[in-house]
């Protein structure tokens, strides 16, 4: 008898920093997320597609739950909270180096009982513990919560990421495949390059600075060289909240923003399997964290 195809959505949710993009990247095997050391990397609802031979899997990251400052972070928050109730599946990812059920995680479990929703608990950075500090972890959480499954992975030694991918199918209903089977993200080509900048400006510049940043893509164009080879030019701007940060985000005779620039140029070429002509300016717009219309391209 011929296999039923399966479908639907899954949420990754969790805290800022227990590595949801990173694992949603590793399960995609393509970069859709911004990925970087410092909290609130993800601002809005990010879907990855993973094809399989018998299903389809929708994965939504989430921004990391966090305790909200503007109005920028109320809508990351109100976005995590709001997609607990609309998919299939939720994926609880916490930190294996945890030594107690905290402050954050205890909200977002509580959200989980709230929506009786089919949860699976994630731990990832197991290669950070050992096994007595896993177990513990892992009862801790299983008196809590009625869990799917509880998988404990690293997603830098690549452990139990196909685990993730045989559970989830195995929860999931028949269903149509909602996106084409070359997709991986339902993201356009102008967020994805907003997505790359984004998250070099965050892996390089000072701590301060970054989660003050939006980018926006002004032009995206295809054309021909003379030698008939495919190029895009491609113009963005990085808004900051600072005169001071404008500075810091140029550097020194224009060093920090052509670092950027390069970096995410060479990630952009091979995404688009094409040379890029980028150019970056860098403005200033103050207390764009707080403004409502900007805001709102945020919500889900």
């Amino acid at each position: 008898m011929e296999q039923q195809f399966k479908s639907g959505f899954v949420s990754m949710v969790g805290r800022t920093n227990v590595g949801k993009s990173s694992i949603i990247n590793s399960l995609v095997g393509e970069k859709v997320a911004a990925i970087a050391n410092k909290p609130q990397t993800t601002r809005t609802a990010i879907r990855a597609i993973v094809n399989r031979e018998n299903s389809q899997i929708i994965f939504i990251d989430t921004p990391g739950i966090h305790k909200p400052k503007t109005k920028l972070g109320n809508t990351m928050i109100e976005t995590a909270f709001g997609v607990i109730n609309e998919v299939d599946i939720t994926l609880f990812v916490i930190d294996a180096t945890s030594e107690n059920i905290g402050k954050g995680d205890r909200i977002i479990l509580d959200k989980i009982k709230e929506a009786k929703i089919k949860t699976i608990l994630i731990i990832n950075k197991i290669d950070l513990v050992d096994r007595e500090h896993l177990a513990k972890l892992i009862d801790l959480y299983k008196d809590e919560y009625d869990f799917e499954a509880v998988i404990p992975v690293s997603v830098v030694k690549n452990k139990n990421m196909d685990v993730i991918l045989d559970e989830i199918e195995s929860n999931l209903k028949p269903g149509p495949a909602y996106y084409d089977i070359e997709e991986y993200t339902d993201q356009t080509l102008r967020q994805l390059v907003e997505e790359t900048i984004r998250e070099k400006a965050l892996r390089l510049l000072d701590d301060e600075v970054p989660h003050g940043i939006y980018v926006e893509t002004e032009k995206m164009k295809s054309r021909k060289t003379q030698n008939k080879e495919r190029i895009y030019d491609v113009d963005v701007t990085i808004y900051c909240i600072r005169e001071s940060h404008k500075g810091i985000i140029i550097g020194k005779n224009g060093a920090m923003l052509k670092k950027i620039g390069t970096y995410a140029r060479q990630d952009l070429e091979k995404m688009l399997d094409t040379k890029v002509n980028l150019k970056i300016w860098v403005k200033v717009k103050e207390d764009w964290q707080n403004n409502e219309s900007l805001v709102n391209k945020f919500k889900l």
